[in-house]
């Protein structure tokens, strides 16, 4: 007997003997499924939003720095040329 078929079969068992309700489980499956969701977010390593933010400022504010490296660069060795 498979796990799934142990855990139904003593669901049914218990809300025959009425020890268990609809709430009951409705509430322990919503629980359940939180759990799981917050699991799979704490493995993926995610970052809020305003970390997010944060971090496309600063890689903007890198990309212009490195555009107007270079076109100083180009400029300089025209002047050379």
């Amino acid at each position: 007997m498979s796990n799934s078929e142990k855990i139904l079969k003593t669901l049914s068992e218990l809300i025959e003997k009425s020890i268990l309700t609809s709430k009951d489980i409705k509430k322990e499956i919503s629980n359940d499924f939180k759990f799981k969701k917050d699991k799979i977010i704490n493995d993926l390593d995610l970052v809020s939003r305003n970390e997010f933010e944060v971090l496309k400022k600063i890689v903007q504010n890198q990309d212009l720095i490195i555009k107007k490296l270079t076109k100083n660069k180009k400029t300089k060795k025209a002047k050379k040329s």
